[in-house]
């Protein structure tokens, strides 16, 4: 870890001078490629099959107890067969993140906020199942909503680590920390993260979601979805940072569209164990 930064000190780092890590191409290329309603699976396939150890990786996932699928699934063809290709998407973007962070994974604040970005992809996941988007798009956008906390702790780690490790306050004052540190915040990275990865624009509007109130008059949408589920994560215990101020579950289930409220959990008790068990079959793959 590098040396910390006092809180009296100041250090503005302008974008260029931001040395990111390159993320793992596979992961990036798959995300490009399954966004194209008309991409060919064997193409896919042989995408993911290009890097060994990626898809080896994809293969342990795919096997766990976070799938359970009936039969062992030993190609990659066969797990998009059986998982499909979208959820192909989200399972890779969820691999590229975990050998994005790599070794420091080890290290509890990087593994807060692995937890807090699965958890909202596993959340966003459940409240679409109850409406009527797309699953596996939720819980791809679920996990690219943190890239830049990700990218914050991966470029900056000792910096960042004291940060998460010292903040008191919402989601909302720890963007400003972020800009008093660092001269841009994780919503700012991630959007730059985006454009620089050659992703689909809508991932973009995802970043700042968590920070934005909900449109009164306006329709449900990703945004508002991810938003919502990114709170979520912070009220079941999944925050990004330990002395988060989140909001009450019973406020939050207030801003769920009828139908998806009726249909998703009524205690966030019940909602965090099922999350827990699900990124500890994660975790354990």
């Amino acid at each position: 870890m590098e040396p910390v930064v006092l809180e009296d000190q100041k250090c503005e780092i302008s974008w260029a001078h931001f040395r990111m890590p390159p993320f793992p191409q596979v992961a990036l290329k798959v995300l490009q490629l399954a966004s194209n309603e008309n991409v060919q699976l064997a193409r896919l396939g042989e995408l993911i099959s290009s890097d060994p150890a990626f898809a080896s990786e994809v293969l342990t996932i795919a096997n766990s107890l976070l799938y359970a699928p009936r039969y062992p699934i030993r190609s990659i063809l066969q797990a998009i067969e059986v998982l499909g290709a979208s959820h192909l998407q989200g399972l890779c973007l969820t691999v590229g993140v975990r050998a994005y962070l790599g070794k420091s994974l080890a290290h509890p604040t990087m593994r807060t906020l692995w937890r807090h970005n699965i958890a909202c992809a596993l959340i966003a996941q459940q409240i679409a199942l109850a409406g009527f988007m797309d699953r596996e798009i939720a819980y791809t956008a679920g996990v690219l909503h943190g890239i830049g906390l990700l990218g914050l702790a991966v470029v900056r780690p000792g910096e960042y680590v004291h940060l998460l490790g010292t903040h008191i306050g919402t989601p909302e004052s720890l963007l400003e920390r972020e800009h008093g540190i660092f001269g841009i915040d994780h919503c700012e990275l991630g959007k730059k993260l985006i454009h620089d990865w050659n992703l689909p624009d809508d991932f973009s509007a995802i970043m700042s979601a968590p920070h934005s109130e909900r449109r009164a008059s306006g329709e449900w949408d990703m945004p508002d979805l991810i938003g919502l589920s990114c709170r979520m994560a912070d009220t079941a215990g999944f925050a990004a940072f330990s002395a988060c101020h989140a909001p009450t579950f019973d406020e939050l289930l207030e801003q769920l569209p009828a139908r998806e409220r009726k249909l998703f959990h009524t205690d966030v008790e019940t909602l965090a164990f099922e999350v827990s068990k699900k990124i500890a079959a994660l975790e354990s793959a």
